[in-house]
């Protein structure tokens, strides 16, 4: 064992190397360093301001469902590293990939029936457009070649997901020029419980007028993540699925971040009843524990490729179908759905909804609006960053704002005195800097 160092050590170490994620090098602002967690609570190794420890609202980026350190998922992955961790996919199987492949095509809308697995949502995206366009090559349309998606939307920070994240707003500005263009409609109308139809035709109009061109509509269903936390009608998702059938063109939906059951159904598509041809899975799918992801399609779209003068998917993560990842994700699932979790995702919807009302007539404050396990306040402004995480963690509390953001989704085991101090902390970042 390595001699232990002091959290002084760690974080001097942290400075000099580590790159963190969307800042610079070094950072500008110490991390805090968290020793331990369980449950919804994050121990930190020196307290902040006054704070030993942290209710997590953020479920680490969405994924952390089932709280930290659980038991379950705690058996299943020392259960496996007892077998075996990792072995190659190519040419090798095993029963903890095919046991969450078929659980997985079990459990999403039909008629999907194929999983390919890799180890980031991000990289679940890029393999949904590689069958896309993999898939009119196979079938004599090489021409269609290119996406439509709507502004507003995130995808992932890897080449063909930033292609179609919002070119104007998002973070991936930068690379406009280098990356592939894409067709965008109009951000869809923030709201989830109003339908436009003038929008809906602007939809029908975009995609009729370059279906020759178009592989795939690829959007996230009902709620469009980290290019803005914004709800919309899943009206929305029947008009694209029309659409794409008409003209025919492959329709992809992202629920890395909406998938089991942050949106209140087990899958944010299911607002709609719609299916897509393809399907992206990340975050949630282990639980928070390991990292993995999935891209789902039909038996036409794999057909498609396999008759093609290329007839493989040309495509193989190294550690994609991950023995330890897989156990993870099969238990996780499992104990999701043992569960009365939409009656838990219900409370927390109703907590928030609760919760966050006051603060809708804050100054400075824009917009609140909840849906599931998800709670958003936004500000007329930027967002303070060192002054809204000074505020939060005196709450007790972890959150990550950004932009003109404070928002929060929680592990669903949550109890209701933890999400009133969560509410309490956006309250206190959305009036901190002011």
């Amino acid at each position: 064992m390595p001699d232990p160092l002091s959290p002084a050590d760690l974080l001097k170490l942290d400075r000099d190397h580590v790159w963190h994620p969307y800042g610079p090098m070094p950072g500008r602002a110490e991390p805090l360093l968290v020793e331990s967690a369980s449950g919804v609570r994050l121990r930190l190794a020196t307290p902040a301001h006054g704070q030993d420890e942290l209710i997590d609202g953020m479920s680490s980026w969405w994924s952390a469902v089932h709280g930290y350190n659980h038991p379950v998922l705690n058996e299943a992955a020392r259960g496996q590293l007892d077998r075996m961790s990792h072995v190659m996919f190519g040419g090798l199987t095993h029963e903890p990939a095919v046991r969450l492949a078929a659980k997985l095509v079990e459990i999403t809308p039909e008629p999907l029936r194929h999983v390919f697995l890799s180890d980031s949502g991000s990289v679940s995206v890029e393999v949904a457009v590689k069958m896309c366009l993999q898939y009119w090559r196979s079938v004599g349309r090489p021409g269609k070649q290119r996406l439509l998606t709507w502004r507003g939307g995130y995808h992932g920070d890897t080449w063909q997901p930033m292609s179609v994240c919002d070119p104007k707003g998002g973070m991936h500005e930068l690379w406009q020029g280098a990356l592939p263009r894409q067709i965008f409609a109009d951000a869809p109308p923030a709201s989830y419980d109003t339908f436009d139809a003038a929008y809906a035709e602007h939809l029908r109009a975009l995609l009729a007028r370059h279906a020759d061109e178009l592989a795939a509509v690829i959007v996230e269903p009902v709620v469009q993540g980290a290019g803005g936390m914004r709800f919309h009608s899943p009206e929305y998702l029947r008009v694209l699925r029309e659409a794409c059938d008409e003209h025919g063109v492959l329709l992809v939906f992202d629920e890395i971040a909406t998938g089991f059951g942050r949106t209140g159904t087990l899958f944010a598509s299911e607002h709609a009843s719609v299916s897509p041809d393809v399907l992206c899975l990340g975050k949630a799918l282990t639980g928070g524990y390991l990292t993995m992801a999935a891209t789902l399609c039909t038996s036409e779209v794999a057909d498609g490729i396999s008759r093609g003068e290329v007839p493989v998917l040309a495509h193989g993560p190294t550690f994609m179908g991950n023995p330890l990842a897989a156990a993870v994700a099969c238990a996780s699932i499992d104990l999701l759905l043992g569960q009365d979790w939409q009656g838990e995702v219900k409370r927390i919807e109703t907590g928030l909804r609760e919760g966050l009302a006051e603060v809708a007539g804050l100054p400075g404050v824009r917009d609140v609006r909840v849906l599931g396990a998800i709670g958003v306040v936004q500000l007329d402004r930027e967002v303070d960053m060192s002054a809204a995480t000074g505020a939060v963690v005196r709450e007790g509390v972890w959150l990550r704002p950004f932009r003109d953001l404070i928002y929060t989704m929680p592990p669903y085991v949550t109890n209701d005195t933890d999400l009133s101090r969560i509410c309490g902390a956006v309250r206190a970042a959305a009036t901190a800097g002011a």
